[in-house]
């Protein structure tokens, strides 16, 4: 008989990439410890509700028709549509979706936005593999919730290696840099690739990583920018499964590999740092450990100063009572929020211009005392009394700051006649107080209440909270297919 078991190893076993191909292929579910599979399933269900609310979204919509427009029908389920495509579009419109509304989920020291890159591309690699041309393949909850895990740590840890935030600095969207290798890790595990098979899946897709930063100046681009990397990943592996060959050794060819290309530029001496893909592999989930649910729909650049205002808020009451006494609004900020959310913004601005600006945020806090998807709608974007706050804050790169943490920043505000306030911090609050597991339900709740009728919210929630038990992660995809409203409309 046959012996399948053997598994064809990396290029090099011993180096960077083959201890991570190693990792993926061999990794086993109860390698994982309880608590970072709880955590991955709240992840997960955060995730899931970011896809559902943004489903229907205006620009979703553009971005769905016009593929629906481009492509046949194929096997792969679209969010909130009751419509299917072929893999790639299926994940690159999946992930657009949980982007939508720029409320999901972060890591702290490495951003990227790990949920729209790995559950996308899942969804579609479990149901393209389940009716492709070997036949039908069943895959049951545990297995989903490895490989998700996997893709956590995988992309997170490519970040660190590039000293995440830096990437921003640099003009890199860094999530659409770091994405591309984790989905390819996510969908190998899924479908059980060799260690071999894994390095060509990861050279693949690290060709294809990129994404400028420059689309956050009212480009709806910047929405699918995480589904170009869930597209990219899904698609290496995919191609790998079918002997398609990548770059061996990517992470450590000196010219053109993937870590010597984005560590280009770099301001250390050393550029970048490969022991972060592997120092405590399976041992500290540092990856997955480092994500955040986002409180607020805005990237988390405005997060710091959005916390320093609710903080003096707080302290002064009756000062902020009055908006008009307020003189001017000096946000101070390291270079990596400065240089993603501290440029000039004029009126009219769209709601991605918005959620991209600190000087937006700021001022729809002060005013409203929330940053939530109201606070990005038709009516709440073209206020009056907003756009005066607006015009009365300055942000300001303080060198100094980098010092001290890659998100420090200080709010101050002057209300005339030699009183000012001011408040500072290390970073946005949810980086030193993660939202617990219990605030993430109650966000899941509040936003799948704006979607979703009381029995689909409540199946959806029960099957993925309690995933291991699943028999067939179809069963969560056929629930998240059928089609929701609008959100704010």
């Amino acid at each position: 008989m046959l012996d399948t078991s053997y598994q064809a190893p990396a290029s090099a076993p011993s180096g960077p990439i083959g201890k991570v191909c190693d990792f993926v292929a061999s990794i086993e579910f109860d390698d994982v410890p309880q608590e970072v599979r709880t955590n991955a399933k709240h992840l997960i269900l955060d995730g899931i509700a970011c896809a559902l609310v943004g489903a229907q979204l205006s620009w979703s919509r553009t971005a769905t028709n016009a593929i629906l427009e481009m492509e046949g029908p194929g096997n792969c389920t679209v969010i909130g549509w009751n419509q299917r495509l072929n893999p790639m579009s299926a994940a690159t419109l999946n992930s657009t979706f949980i982007q939508g509304f720029e409320f999901d989920d972060v890591h702290a020291d490495a951003p990227w936005h790990a949920n729209s890159v790995i559950l996308p591309s899942l969804f579609a690699a479990a149901e393209h593999a389940n009716r492709g041309m070997q036949g039908p393949k069943k895959f049951d909850g545990a297995s989903f919730l490895l490989s998700t895990i996997v893709g956590f740590e995988i992309g997170s840890r490519a970040g660190l290696a590039l000293y995440g935030s830096e990437m921003l600095v640099r003009g890199w969207h860094s999530g659409a840099v770091f994405g591309p290798p984790a989905a390819a890790a996510a969908v190998s595990k899924l479908l059980g690739l060799s260690p071999e098979e894994i390095e060509d899946a990861f050279g693949t897709a690290r060709t294809q990583a990129c994404g400028l930063t420059a689309t956050r100046f009212e480009s709806v681009a910047q929405r699918m920018q995480h589904g170009f990397a869930a597209r990219n990943g899904l698609f290496a592996a995919l191609m790998s499964r079918e002997s398609f060959t990548g770059i061996d050794k990517v992470l450590k060819m000196p010219h053109g590999g993937f870590l010597s290309t984005f560590g280009n530029g770099s301001p250390h001496d050393e550029h970048y740092l490969p022991a972060k893909l592997t120092d405590g592999l399976g041992d500290d989930w540092e990856g997955i450990s480092g994500m955040r649910v986002k409180p607020y729909a805005s990237q988390i650049s405005t997060h710091a100063p959005i916390n320093c205002i609710e903080v003096l808020q707080e302290e002064y009451p009756e000062r902020f009572a009055s908006l008009e006494s307020i003189q001017r609004i000096k946000v101070t900020l390291a270079e990596a929020p400065f240089a993603h959310g501290g440029h000039q913004v004029k009126r009219p601005l769209n709601a991605l211009g918005a959620q991209m600006s600190t000087r937006y945020t700021v001022a729809a806090q002060l005013l409203d005392k929330s940053v939530l998807m109201n606070q990005f709608s038709s009516a709440k974007l073209d206020r009056d009394d907003l756009w005066q706050l607006v015009e009365k804050i300055d942000c300001v790169w303080n060198r100094e700051f980098d010092k001290l943490s890659a998100w420090h920043t200080r709010v101050t505000v002057d209300f005339g006649k030699g009183y000012t306030v001011f408040h500072e911090v290390s970073g946005p609050r949810t980086y030193d107080d993660a939202l617990s597991n219990e605030g993430i339900r109650s966000k899941w709740s509040m936003l799948a209440d704006s979607v979703l009728d009381a029995e689909r919210k409540a199946q959806i929630e029960e099957i993925v909270l309690n995933m291991e038990c699943l028999d067939d992660i179809s069963h969560l995809i056929r629930l998240l297919g059928s089609e929701v409203k609008n959100s704010i409309d």
